[in-house]
């Protein structure tokens, strides 16, 4: 009897193991490989043709660069010489010359500027690059880190961005004022310094909510910090969430929406190579209290940046496409559905 116990102990944890080996999400595709080491993703929707959108990547190296990708991982583009690319982020219509400009921007670390490209073509619109945190003399101050891209009700395009370190309380994210100068080139201002920053680590993955209007960004060991997006609403920390439950570093940010108001925030847990998922509306009556509702393990390794949408992208994509940076120098391509599973719209 204690024999037949211990036998079926073990065909339990057996049984245990391959169940946990098969909720790893696989994804799809996996890009072609970059010169150097992948770190963040960004999605372009095309607005004429969703099956064309691309996938813009950083190739994070002192002579790194930016990838561009097709939906089947493909490489069709590569803009290099850029001085360790870390984040990247897209926004749509910002007025050059008088004409509506899609844009890619991302931080270049070791000139403290940000690069902007036009797209879908990726030609530079920025005349060499805008230097950030101009006057900031403390070490490391002005080595940029993450990105993320704003456009408020009134059309004005902000860019978040932060730094590898910087001081720790009330003024590490600057955010920029991007508009034309005049040239039909990108101008930066600079409109306020806001963010509390732990010292632990650094600062690297920020996101952005349009629609509800927050700004997330992830304090390396400590959780997630949400602010406002909009200077005029102030600087007051609004929630400081996804505390526990991380095995290592907290990086890449991800919001998937289901409405214009409702969805989830995808945060990576680097160390474990899973994704915590929370409800980006909040609780009802406390928006600012953002529950875990779900841990999705996945293939990628060791995953800095992510991105997602809910638009469907051609037949492989048909509820959105959810891309996430990999060790191995490439991004790998999930369907929404997949990690949605059945807990998730």
């Amino acid at each position: 009897m204690k024999y037949y116990f211990l036998i079926s102990l073990s065909l339990l944890a057996c049984q245990s193991t391959q169940s946990t080996a098969q909720q790893v999400v696989k994804p799809i595709i996996i890009t072609d490989t970059v010169r150097h080491d992948t770190d963040d993703p960004a999605i372009w929707i095309n607005p004429t043709d969703h099956a064309k959108s691309l996938i813009i990547g950083t190739d994070k190296d002192q002579d790194g660069g930016l990838y561009v990708f097709d939906l089947k991982g493909k490489i069709v583009k590569e803009v290099h010489d850029l001085k360790r690319p870390n984040n990247v982020d897209i926004a749509y219509g910002l007025k050059l010359a008088g004409k509506p400009t899609d844009i890619a921007v991302t931080t270049e670390r070791f000139t403290h500027k940000l690069r902007i490209f036009s797209l879908p073509d990726m030609q530079p619109v920025d005349n060499g690059g805008l230097d950030m945190f101009v006057g900031d003399t403390a070490s490391g101050f002005r080595d940029l880190m993450g990105i993320a891209l704003y456009k408020a009700p009134s059309g004005i395009l902000y860019a978040m961005v932060g730094r590898k370190t910087g001081p720790t309380t009330g003024s590490y994210i600057g955010q920029y004022a991007l508009q034309d100068d005049g040239s039909g080139h990108v101008k930066a201002t600079l409109v306020r310094k806001f963010g509390t920053y732990s010292g632990k680590k650094e600062i690297e993955s920020i996101a952005v909510d349009n629609e509800l209007g927050y700004v997330y960004y992830s304090d390396e060991g400590v959780g997630v910090r949400k602010y406002y997006a909009d200077p005029e609403r102030g600087n007051a920390e609004l929630a400081l969430f996804a505390k526990t439950g991380f095995a290592e570093d907290h990086e890449g940010i991800s919001i998937y929406k289901t409405g214009a108001k409702t969805g989830y925030l995808l945060v990576s847990d680097q160390g474990a190579n899973q994704f915590h998922i929370f409800r980006r509306e909040g609780e009802p009556g406390h928006p600012n209290d953002h529950k875990l509702l779900k841990v999705v393990k996945v293939a990628a390794q060791v995953s800095d940046g992510s991105d997602v949408t809910n638009v469907p992208l051609g037949k492989q994509f048909p509820h959105g496409l959810f891309v996430a940076m990999s060790e191995g120098k490439t991004f790998h391509y999930y369907r929404w559905e997949d990690i949605a599973g059945k807990d998730l719209k």
